[in-house]
């Protein structure tokens, strides 16, 4: 009967994808088994900690809906997410830096005339956000569609009430840019606000005494056709949690500062009802090709 050590066995499962056709799926699955091996020996795993391990992942699983991923929030607090998105993004060449796109992107964002308040129905200090997007030599771009999001005063996503399913999405919509690679929109001043605490991913951090706080920030996804998605953040300057979030997703060049005004009427000529704010934001877009993210939920499968 074969027998083996900690070290034979580890060579003996790396063998046992030899004959995987796909090259790139055998090189992921035997550096997989690589890693996950060298943990177990460096750590001394118990069998204890590794039954919690199991339970911690279950519970994660079961967490996940629709319109909730809480694996995307596992990645995103392990720094996973975020190191993904810098190796696949190492060379800029000028482009608007990326960032992670949050497990709280659904998809199918309806298409809203430039001007619309995506929040007129949430209380908060009012926003009026103007942006464009042009190539990385500033030509505008147009017909380019960008989904926005944000989390509300509350610090919560549309996605996260009940009531989403039957009033639909607010704080969350599509523009398309204008022959001059334009768009701006209404909606509130977001805030900083805690990832989902009341799952595995929130008590490990709680657990841990890693606060649990995203800075306020507006999501943005720009699909210009013949060039690469951007996915990224505008973050607001002076936010008290801009150097730690807990997702690692702030950078410098995404730092926005967003001005108080009290002017009488907003940029795009239509009374204000009060003191507002003004924040702007120019994104340049890199040549290339690749898809937009899946709406949440889509499955997509490989064969090995």
């Amino acid at each position: 009967m074969t027998q083996f050590n900690d070290t034979e066995l580890t060579a003996a499962v790396i063998r046992s994808f030899d004959e995987t056709p796909n090259p790139r799926v055998k090189f992921l699955l035997q550096e997989l088994v690589k890693s996950l091996h060298d943990y177990v020996r460096k750590t001394d795993l118990t069998f204890e900690e590794w039954d919690y391990a199991i339970d911690f992942l279950t519970r994660t699983g079961h967490k996940c809906t629709d319109i909730r991923q809480e694996f995307i929030l596992l990645s995103d607090v392990l720094g996973v997410s975020m190191l993904v998105d810098a190796v696949n993004h190492r060379d800029r060449d000028g482009a608007t830096e990326t960032t992670v796109l949050g497990p709280f992107y659904v998809g199918e964002h309806r298409e809203t005339p430039h001007g619309t308040d995506i929040s007129a129905s949430l209380p908060g200090e009012r926003m009026f956000v103007k942006s464009r997007v042009t190539d990385l030599k500033g030509k505008p771009l147009a017909n380019v569609p960008v989904d926005v999001w944000h989390a509300d005063d509350d610090g919560y996503y549309d996605s996260q009430k009940p009531s989403y399913a039957t009033e639909g999405p607010s704080s969350r919509a599509r523009f398309i840019t204008d022959a001059d690679g334009r768009f701006h929109f209404r909606t509130i001043l977001p805030c900083s606000y805690p990832i989902p605490t009341d799952g595995p991913v929130g008590q490990m951090i709680t657990q841990t005494n890693r606060h649990p706080m995203r800075p306020a920030h507006v999501h943005f996804l720009v699909n210009a056709k013949g060039y690469e998605p951007l996915i990224t953040h505008v973050f607001i300057e002076g936010d008290k949690y801009i150097d730690s979030d807990v997702v690692f997703g702030v950078k410098d060049e995404l730092i926005a500062k967003v001005e108080k005004r009290t002017d009488a009427v907003m940029p795009d000529g239509k009374p204000s009802d009060g003191p507002w704010h003004l924040m702007t934001y120019e994104f340049h877009v890199k040549p290339g090709g690749g898809l937009a993210p899946a709406p949440l939920g889509t499955k997509v499968t490989e064969d090995a």
